[in-house]
């Protein structure tokens, strides 16, 4: 499991019991990216409000907030996946927030559950998952669907991560609600039969793969392929060179988008301060820092200086809900065992 990594004033309230400050906020945190340091530090500049926090990923974060219950200290909780977003939501792990800035500046189907007492969610970054292949080996339209991932033309051409991954197990969640149960689970055993290896690492160890020959087709969100675009080293810039990416169905529902999003915890002992967290994040500033530090889509409509993002023009989304999308993955996940995705 990661490694938890924590500020030392974090210990206030599980060691000592002692009150703690106003001025103070405390981050449980899946955005492991370095780029957001800065993004934490001008909010503390700004506000004077200290951020205290805790890094690990979704799934651990869930894990221990359910378990701490009512004495957890967390105020603001960080994911990187809608469907974990939403299974919090499910789980009474978040508390519903009125706030008139957020609701005016993110899209409501980028939010949580509104029962007229506010969101309890917002999402913050988009970015999409595509099809990355090696275009002197592979046509372009044998990778314009993810359903011809599946199909015999490209039999021993695949990579992937883990398909019970999270960003695997939302676009899974997403082709079930499109195709249905019989067909996904068709989709999902042809991809094992098309891999050509087992799936391992993360999605830039799949771009690398189809880079070097190890395999032609992968799949990747759009960020680590600007991350590899805007890249100072040279070798990383080179394994663009000879790889294409598709923006999957853009003739039927379009390409899959997962989010990045925040949420007050149901027991924050600083809830002032963290809805004025989660509307600076919702703020120009932050969000430009969204896609220029981590080369993600913003939620608001902004200019950015990033040119890699920018590279991949304007494509048709999936509106599939992240509800749906959700609790498809209960079923996805049974899918995986019964095919042999490992």
């Amino acid at each position: 499991m990661r490694r938890w990594i924590a500020s030392l004033t974090l210990c206030f309230t599980a060691a000592t019991g002692t009150s703690v400050s106003a001025q103070e906020l405390n981050l449980y945190s899946a955005r492991h990216y370095q780029t957001d340091e800065a993004l934490y530090s001008e909010f503390t500049r700004t506000t004077g409000i200290r951020i205290n926090r805790v890094d690990s990923d979704d799934a651990s974060i869930l894990a221990r907030l359910r378990s701490e219950g009512s004495s957890s200290p967390a105020d603001v909780v960080l994911l990187v996946d809608a469907a974990r977003l939403w299974r919090a939501e499910v789980d009474g792990l978040f508390q519903p927030v009125r706030s008139n800035l957020l609701d005016a500046r993110i899209p409501a189907h980028l939010r949580g559950k509104d029962a007229g007492q506010g969101a309890q969610w917002f999402g913050l970054s988009t970015r999409a998952r595509v099809i990355v292949y090696n275009k002197k080996t592979v046509q372009a339209a044998d990778v314009d669907t993810y359903e011809k991932l599946a199909e015999p033309r490209n039999k021993g051409k695949l990579c992937t991560r883990s398909g019970s991954h999270p960003y695997n197990l939302s676009l899974f969640g997403a082709v079930l609600e499109h195709l249905g149960p019989a067909a996904t689970e068709a989709w999902l055993k042809g991809l094992v039969t098309n891999m050509a290896r087992a799936p391992k690492g993360g999605d830039t160890d799949q771009i690398k793969a189809v880079a070097s020959g190890e395999c032609q087709i992968a799949l990747s969100n759009t960020y680590y392929l600007a991350r590899l675009m805007r890249s100072d080293k040279a070798d990383d810039r080179s394994l663009m060179e000879n790889i294409a990416v598709s923006f999957p169905n853009q003739m039927s529902w379009g390409t899959h988008v997962n989010i990045a999003g925040a949420a007050v915890a149901k027991f924050a002992p600083h809830q002032v301060a963290a809805v004025k967290f989660l509307e600076y994040l919702a703020g120009d500033a932050a969000q430009a820092y969204f896609a220029d530090g981590n080369n993600e889509w913003p939620i608001v409509n902004i200019k950015t200086s990033n040119a890699a993002l920018a590279s991949f023009g304007i494509f048709k989304i999936d509106p599939a809900p992240v509800s749906i999308v959700g609790m498809n993955q209960v079923k996805i996940q049974q899918m995986l065992d019964r095919v042999g995705y490992k």
